[in-house]
């Protein structure tokens, strides 16, 4: 399938707020909006963008499905689910909204009840330089990784538990948005994500929706048609990376 050319990848993520399923899903597990308050149970927010947020109309995000699997667990309390992704949402830069860095205290630290944090978001801060923002310049692997240094440090401060996801693949993506440059960044920072032991634990989405042939691009059962994206298979994959024991 052709990419999606640069005006309508950038309007896409922008305005694609809203479309999210919730059926099959307890209110009472799963939150959408960063304005709403949770329950009174332990709450994980799911923090970044529109793969956090959800995209089209019929495809639950994974915050509602992993909110489903830690409904049917056995054995364990309720925990509450809150999506706090924006679509088009930037960790380092301001855009759709504030900045990730910005906004993590409000969205995510000052969340009634909350004890966990899984951050998925720096994908647009590679994908809009030269393109979505053709001013800004390219971001290296050193910013995006200062940049989650910072999230951890206002976490642990707030005696939370932060939990790193790999960035996905997008390769494929409209043009300018991914190229070999960027594919290298992300590269880098997923290795740190890795092996820096500096989150309390790894979340590898990347490795839960790569094509295995084709490691830079989503696993095609994945993919929404954008490369970038992802299909209800490729959210339930994401849900299913995410180990449930990290919420005990």
């Amino acid at each position: 399938m052709p990419s999606a050319p640069p005006v309508r990848l950038a309007l896409r993520l922008v305005l694609s707020a809203g479309f999210v399923a919730l059926a099959g899903v307890s209110l009472a597990r799963y939150v959408t909006g960063v304005g709403v308050r949770s329950s009174g149970t332990p709450v994980v927010v799911a923090f970044g963008d529109s793969l956090t947020e959800g995209t089209g109309l019929l495809a639950r995000p994974w915050p509602s499905v992993l909110a489903g699997r830690l409904e049917r667990r056995k054995g364990s309390g309720p925990v509450t689910v809150v999506n706090a992704g924006i679509s088009g949402n930037r960790l380092l830069r301001e855009g759709a909204g504030p900045s990730g860095l910005t906004r993590f205290e409000a969205d995510a630290l000052r969340r009634p009840g909350v004890r966990w944090v899984i951050v998925l978001e720096g994908i647009n801060d590679l994908g809009f330089s030269g393109t979505v923002d053709p001013g800004a310049p390219p971001v290296t692997p050193a910013e995006l990784i200062d940049g989650y240094r910072q999230l951890i440090r206002q976490a642990r401060a707030a005696g939370l538990k932060i939990y790193g996801g790999t960035l996905l693949p997008f390769e494929g993506a409209a043009s300018g948005y991914f190229s070999p440059d960027k594919e290298s960044v992300r590269q880098a920072v997923n290795g740190w994500i890795r092996t820096g032991r500096e989150f309390d634990a790894v979340v590898d989405f990347d490795a839960a929706v790569r094509d295995p042939a084709r490691p830079g691009r989503l696993f095609p059962e994945y993919d929404d048609g954008d490369h970038l994206h992802l299909s209800a298979a490729g959210q339930r994959a994401l849900a299913e990376a995410v180990d449930l024991s990290l919420f005990d």
